[in-house]
């Protein structure tokens, strides 16, 4: 279960973004998987002018109903088709990690909202997205487990992007949990190096080429 906006800190969230086909939600209710809800929301992005945060691959994002969260690059250093992030949602821990990247003091305990002046941040990005998630259980699976989640998304934009995530909580789970996203997305037939962009990605890519170009050139991520 996706417990990670419950944490102050956050969990380290293993994931693989896939392309969805006409077939994708057949063959999760063929392994077992359940429709655990459906869900529609807005995320708004920001970050400075030069995109400092995202071509330091962190990424700052407010979403509508459920407040801020700033992903931050994980460090098991696992190589292959998937993006690894720790997960802030504590407003606090994300002032403390935004004043350290973008070297500024004094900003107190003030909250996101707040901060964005000081720092230089404005909105980049903000669009809707439509979600279908699923749960799924790997037959064999103990039971204390967490479930994995698979999110099929199509943003307002015209985009449709799937992804199959687990949530570890320490690094030592991190070798694991890509098992099981790697074992589910051979199940869901997705190409072995397949690797679809975010969202956000996109949307640069077709709104903001200027800002996407920037982050070609100073980062290469598929993003969060």
């Amino acid at each position: 279960m996706f417990v990670a906006d419950n944490m102050a800190q956050g969990c380290i969230e293993v994931e693989r973004k896939f392309v969805p086909g006409p077939g994708t939600e057949e063959k999760l209710k063929e392994l077992g998987g359940t429709l655990e809800h459906q869900v529609t929301f807005r995320d708004t992005y920001y970050d400075t002018s030069e995109l400092s945060l995202m071509r330091s691959d962190h990424w700052l994002r407010q979403r509508e109903s459920s407040g801020w969260e700033l992903k931050c690059p994980g460090a098991s250093g696992v190589s292959g088709p998937h993006t690894e992030y720790m997960e802030l949602t504590s407003e606090s821990a994300i002032v403390a990690r935004l004043s350290e990247l973008l070297g500024t003091e004094g900003l107190g305990a003030a909250g996101v909202a707040a901060v964005l002046g000081p720092l230089g941040l404005q909105e980049v990005a903000s669009f809707v997205t439509n979600r279908s998630t699923w749960k799924l259980v790997l037959s064999g699976t103990d039971e204390q487990e967490p479930t994995l989640r698979v999110d099929l998304d199509t943003a307002d934009f015209g985009y449709a992007v799937g992804e199959v995530e687990v949530l570890a909580h320490k690094e030592a789970e991190v070798p694991a949990a890509l098992a099981k996203i790697l074992t589910i997305s051979s199940m869901l037939g997705v190409p072995a190096q397949e690797k679809a962009p975010a969202k956000l990605i996109m949307y640069l890519q077709r709104y903001r080429p200027q800002d996407y170009q920037r982050l070609l050139d100073g980062y290469s991520s598929e993003g969060p």
